[in-house]
């Protein structure tokens, strides 16, 4: 909820700029670079479970001083380190997914958890759209912290707590630095690629709700609609498609298809005018991209390493998103701002073509390495 709005509260309620929402909406980026990066750390070497409610217990207490954080600075600091405390939950996620599972299952494991995301995401842009426009924009602070705390009370009464096994042969396998994610090359290249991706499909949330706003002349309740239609379409559709896919042994077909789906929604918008039948369709194509590609990104993400890897590998791809994240406010709102819409447009087709074309070359250098390898 605070994400999505966090840009309408700068420019609509501190009557800031665009360019500033989007160099505010940055520090959201560094910060979960560097919580996933700890995140990723403490989970090799400390119990998921624990990081998990510290997590959701910090995020929702720092998340409540934007009720008196005001300036520019103020409020990028606590952007940061509500994303660095927050984020510092998803490496631990990853590796509770990976140990409460196995491989048959595992693809279709991380769409529940996505379809649990999703649920919440359908919900929470409506909500928080009218809260918004009726209450007003702090009442979203609080809204969200009390979800934090909420979830982090549901998963320490209901989630079995499994010991964590720090044994002598996993501090070998974090001593040898070839088992690193850092010397593995081929998921470096996809951890840019994700990255890229990211930036491109972040524009969902870092430049669209004030393209709806100021070129289509939605209001907040209207944004909140749209973007929680994108949540709605992921819980009806990806869960009973990923269950039909996920025995298929090839996982970059999928992840390609949604990538290509990006300059397809892209192209929507820069001949919409401004017309709500677009913006729909808009939104259907971008959850399309997101239903393909996101869930076999992550299964890749959480198969490939060592167990005693998990939380390294699971970090660096929760680092991709946060670079994403820091890129895509400053590069969609800087472009928008200086040049308009439609050349941000025209950019972020160009980009995601491109994406594109990298995960079919991944995709070539795997099959080459499953062939070599037999």
């Amino acid at each position: 909820m605070v994400l999505l709005f966090t840009s309408l509260y700068l420019t609509n309620e501190l009557h800031y700029t665009i360019v500033d929402a989007g160099f505010v909406l940055s520090f959201y980026g560094m910060g979960s670079v560097l919580g996933s990066y700890f995140g990723g750390w403490l989970t090799d070497r400390r119990n998921h479970f624990d990081i998990m409610v510290f997590s959701l217990l910090l995020s929702g207490l720092i998340l409540l001083l934007l009720l008196v954080a005001t300036s520019l600075f103020a409020i990028a600091l606590v952007i940061f380190f509500y994303a660095m405390s927050a984020d510092m939950f998803r490496p631990a996620n990853s590796a509770s997914i990976a140990d409460y599972t196995n491989a048959s299952d595992r693809t279709r494991s991380v769409s529940l958890v996505r379809l649990a995301v999703n649920l919440g995401f359908s919900v929470g842009p409506a909500v928080g759209g009218f809260v918004a426009l009726y209450l007003g924009y702090k009442w979203l602070f609080v809204i969200d912290a009390c979800t934090s705390f909420a979830a982090a009370i549901m998963l320490y009464l209901y989630l079995p707590r499994k010991k964590t096994e720090l044994n002598r042969h996993k501090n070998e396998v974090l001593a040898d630095s070839r088992t690193s994610a850092y010397r593995d090359f081929r998921y470096l290249f996809f951890i840019l690629l994700v990255a890229l991706y990211g930036i491109c499909f972040f524009q969902l949330f870092a430049s669209m709700p004030q393209y709806f706003n100021r070129i289509c002349k939605y209001n907040e309740d209207t944004i909140g609609l749209l973007l929680a239609l994108n949540g709605l379409l992921v819980v009806i559709i990806e869960m009973p498609l990923i269950t039909m896919l996920e025995k298929k042994k090839k996982i970059f077909p999928f992840i390609i298809t949604g990538v290509f789906c990006l300059p397809f929604s892209f192209a929507i918008l820069r001949i919409s005018e401004g017309m709500m039948l677009m913006a729909i369709i808009y939104t259907l194509f971008i959850t399309m991209s997101e239903i393909f590609a996101m869930p076999f990104m992550f299964n890749y993400a959480i198969s490939r390493p060592r167990k005693e890897r998990q939380g390294q590998y699971a970090a660096l791809y929760s680092i991709s998103y946060g670079l994403a994240n820091i890129a895509a406010p400053s590069l969609g709102l800087g472009i928008a701002g200086k040049y308009g819409f439609d050349s941000m447009f025209i950019f972020f087709i160009v980009l995601s073509i491109l994406v594109a074309i990298g995960f079919s070359l991944l995709s070539k250098n795997q099959e080459r390495k499953i062939i070599s390898d037999s």
